[in-house]
């Protein structure tokens, strides 16, 4: 829409293109600001083609109230001067001749990529009101990221590497809200900040991005390059999302130098990166924040005047209590992001509890605000990601360990996380014969019975009935015995010992009259008549193999 509007007052589409980037895509007004103010003065280098621009004539789609005669009532407003637009009255009709030759072609479906460098001060950001304070909150430089002391130690790898001015290209992997994209971007200010300007950072997003725009993105950077003597840092979030193609276009450009590549994932690099692109990267890993950490980080938002929670609400003033502070910290699951919205939203109640009870001009924001914000703890588990292994591998050594209380905890975390009860049941169905196996065969019929009775209920009525066979499989007696003979008996077959030779001819059935006369069956003792007979029913070759440790004797600790 706002492409649509420059282009038809006349702009040029670069040109148009290049003001959305810088001023954020959202605002015809300030895009054309940002145009005039570019074009206040005539010089070659002013539009794409080398030629003067000249100012197209715009009263016909803005009024301006500071030098016109107010026409009608318009509402108070904070900044000296207000623009307001209107829709433009239809153009006079052209001749044939002409419209073919003033008609503006279409703006690209994909604009290239336009990434102005950071500012060399991190304390000259622009700030908005209409930035959530998660983002305004964003550390500037590497001294202000909270909660990642290993990574960021005076002798790590990323500072000794902004102190030399070489950043090399690196996988940031972490929980989400443990700061991976503030990093990258505190990555760049901070070596810029070193002495000259020698990198520019781009973003891209791989939820919304498609190789188009990461093929613009590159060759975007090697004219940058040519033309400033500046390498590129590509942040790409969500890496993990491309798929094995996409990821593999950036090892070109990572090994001649065009470009530095961060990326930024929440799942194991192991599992969904390309191993060539982890080759050419180094992981680093965050740790989820303490509650401690996070409270630093909404303490820092309470207090800061310029871009903290004040500037959320206008003109109002804000209190926090301590316990509102605490709560958020404790209940966020060491996600900065989770807790930084909630307090936003929190503040946002307390200002309209002030606006119905008076004339006060201070927001307080109390313990039940934070917990109406943030309405139930938030849980970090993701059903087809690695948490959903790490909770179901910690349910499993729990019960293997025989204690119940960890088991029913861990069981809780992967119910309230949304895992399926099926899946937990299956999971308990193997335990019973994996674990406790010959030691209480009944365990088997308990989780069968557990797996048939959550098919039934289903969800929240099942959890009691997968509780209490978590519980019976905890305390219920150990045997791997029938495990351990699966497995010697698997290694023997494929590692052909006795080069599995055939069925001894007293094993095998003999129905017709021609297998008799070959031997089928002969000598082949019954053993209800005959039980204490010496009879073998190994091949030959594997006489004497012990498979299954389980003496007559045992008294169920096998």
């Amino acid at each position: 829409m706002e492409m649509e509007q420059l282009l038809s007052m006349g702009f040029p589409s670069e040109l148009a293109a290049q003001a959305l980037a810088a001023t954020g895509g959202k605002s015809t007004v300030k895009a054309t600001e940002w145009i005039l103010s570019q074009t206040s003065h005539p010089h070659p280098n002013n539009s794409p083609n080398g030629s003067s621009f000249q100012q197209p004539k715009l009263d016909r789609f803005f009024h301006f109230p500071s030098s016109k005669p107010k026409q009608e009532p318009s509402s108070p407003s904070n900044s000296p001067t207000q623009i307001t637009t209107a829709p433009p009255p239809p153009p006079p009709p052209l001749p044939h001749h002409q419209l073919l030759s003033t008609q503006t072609p279409p703006p690209s479906k994909r604009p290239k990529v336009f990434a102005p460098s950071p500012p060399s001060n991190p304390h000259n950001h622009t700030i908005s009101n209409d930035e959530p304070l998660s983002e305004r909150m964003r550390p500037r430089t590497i001294d202000d990221v909270i909660g990642q002391d290993l990574l960021l130690s005076q002798n790590s790898l990323l500072r000794s590497a902004m102190r030399c001015n070489r950043i090399p290209s690196i996988i940031l992997w972490g929980p989400p809200g443990t700061g991976k994209t503030s990093i990258a971007r505190a990555i760049v200010t901070s070596a810029n900040s070193q002495g000259s300007s020698s990198y520019r950072f781009v973003s891209l997003s791989a939820v919304t991005c498609g190789v188009k725009d990461v093929r613009d993105a590159f060759e975007d950077a090697r004219k940058f390059k040519l033309k400033n003597t500046k390498r590129t840092v590509l942040f790409l979030d969500e890496v993990h999302r491309f798929n094995k193609s996409q990821q593999d276009s950036f090892l070109p450009v990572i090994e001649d130098g065009t470009i530095v590549f961060i990326g930024a994932t929440t799942e194991n690099p192991s599992f969904h990166l390309v191993t060539p692109l982890l080759s050419r990267c180094r992981v680093l890993t965050l740790s989820p924040l303490k509650p401690h950490h996070v409270q630093t980080i909404l303490m820092r938002a309470v207090n800061d005047p310029d871009k903290g929670l004040s500037k959320s609400l206008g003109s109002l003033g804000v209190d926090v209590s301590e316990d509102a502070v605490e709560f958020l910290s404790t209940n966020c699951d060491g996600d900065a992001r989770v807790a930084l919205n909630a307090l936003e939203i929190s503040a946002a109640t307390a200002a309209a509890r002030v606006g119905s009870e008076g004339d006060l001009r201070l927001a307080s924001v109390a313990l039940d605000d934070a917990k109406e914000a943030l309405q139930s703890k938030h849980l970090a588990y993701d059903r087809a990601g690695e948490e959903h292994y790490n909770l179901i591998s910690a349910l499993h050594k729990s019960m293997r360990g025989s204690d119940a209380d960890a088991s029913i905890y861990w069981l809780v975390r992967m119910l309230e996380g949304g895992e399926q009860p099926l899946y937990i049941a299956r999971r308990l169905v193997r335990f019973a014969s994996e674990d406790v196996g010959l030691a209480d065969p009944l365990a088997l019929n308990q989780a069968v019975a557990c797996y048939q009775a959550c098919h039934f209920l289903g969800m929240p009525e099942c959890n009691v009935i997968l509780a209490q066979c978590v519980a019976y499989l905890a305390l219920a007696p150990k045997s791997i015995s029938v495990y351990r003979a699966m497995g010697a008996a698997q290694k023997v077959v494929r590692e052909s010992v006795g080069q599995n030779e055939g069925v001894p001819l007293h094993l095998r059935n003999a129905p017709t009259k021609l297998m008799k006369e070959l031997g089928y069956g002969k000598d082949y003792i019954y053993t209800p008549d005959n039980p204490t007979a010496n009879q073998s029913f190994l091949p030959p070759s594997l006489q004497g193999y012990k498979f299954l440790d389980w003496p007559a004797n045992n008294t169920g600790n096998g």
